[in-house]
């Protein structure tokens, strides 16, 4: 191997054209670690804040962007048992996933599972880690229950609809076009509400005989947070994984104590390696069956060459994609 790689860096905070193309140092698998060939990079919201200013890689992660991977194993690190060289896996990072190779804890990764592509692949950890803790672990998700997603359209939306149906639960999604709600209710959701010309706790309301959502995955924030509120079901559950419209808000927490609510929240990049191992080992065991089997698969909206790094950004956003924005790494 070359001792240096192509790579994806922020120059400095700001928009998509502070992502550069340079020729950096190959990283080393550390203790535990194994190091990635890197084939394709899934494109996160994260990365958009991160290059904003907003999203500090934590203390010993790569500077650079890209939380999940594809691709194969060509080295590891001291300890490291669970992976063979040539294995093809795709994997969780902390950083550095726009590049030609990457390392994370040999404990983040899972095989690339039959029949997806390498690109699909890309668009597995970062989006089934975050929905597996935040609906099922976090939020309790259990079959028989009403769940809610909003941005049903977005990569983590479309996890969650296909997920939750496949666990038993009934979807509700809210997006923003005609096309984007016939998106959700194809990959399994009963009702996709179209924010843009419908108010969702009413439809919710409706659709349920007023009892209203027992879960509601929220990445947008500010006036959804009180609406939130009134769409839960007595002893419902909020979990927060992004603030799109903002984080600061007034909001009558009445309503909270009298409906019993549970509102939590979480992100994921800053957790343990033991807390993330544990992700994965209920990802491999609950749902990559289904993945193999073809019952859930990852919605894969546009694929950019790595160089192009700043247009993938510019797409995601605009917000008219569906599913995962992937870059190509891989000759």
């Amino acid at each position: 191997m070359a001792e240096t790689m192509r790579a994806i860096a922020i120059s400095e905070p700001g928009g998509p054209e502070v992502l550069i193309d340079i020729e950096t140092e190959r990283p080393q698998p550390g203790p535990g670690e194994i190091l990635i060939k890197v084939d394709a990079a899934g494109v996160n919201g994260p990365d958009l804040i991160q290059r904003t200013g907003g999203y500090p890689p934590p203390k010993g992660a790569s500077p650079l962007p890209g939380l999940e991977v594809s691709g194969t194993v060509v080295a590891t690190g001291s300890g490291s048992q669970a992976w063979a060289l040539g294995d093809k896996v795709c994997a969780l990072t902390p950083g550095g996933g726009y590049a030609e190779y990457c390392s994370t804890h040999e404990s983040h990764a899972l095989p690339v599972p039959g029949g997806l592509s390498m690109i699909e692949a890309a668009g597995l950890p970062e989006t089934f880690f975050t929905v597996w803790h935040n609906v099922f672990e976090r939020g309790g998700l259990k079959s028989g229950e009403t769940f809610l997603v909003h941005g049903g359209s977005s990569g983590i939306g479309t996890t969650a609809i296909q997920l939750a149906t496949a666990f038993g639960a009934t979807v509700f999604a809210t997006a923003g076009s005609r096309e984007k709600c016939e998106a959700c209710e194809k990959l399994g959701a009963k009702r996709a509400i179209n924010y843009r010309e419908e108010d969702f706790v009413e439809v919710v309301k409706a659709e349920t005989g007023k009892r209203g959502a027992d879960l509601i995955l929220d990445m947008v924030g500010g006036p959804y947070i009180a609406k939130n509120y009134s769409a839960a079901a007595m002893d419902g559950r909020i979990a927060q994984i992004a603030f799109l419209k903002g984080s600061k808000v007034e909001v009558d927490y009445m309503r909270l104590m009298v409906k019993r609510l549970t509102h939590t929240g979480s992100t994921l990049r800053p957790q343990s390696v033991a807390d993330k191992a544990r992700m994965a080992r209920a990802l491999s065991e609950k749902v990559w069956p289904l993945l193999e089997k073809g019952s859930v698969a990852p919605l894969i909206h546009a694929t950019f060459p790595l160089a192009e790094a700043a247009a993938a950004h510019r797409m995601m956003e605009e917000g008219n994609h569906i599913g995962k924005i992937v870059l190509s790494v891989g000759s």
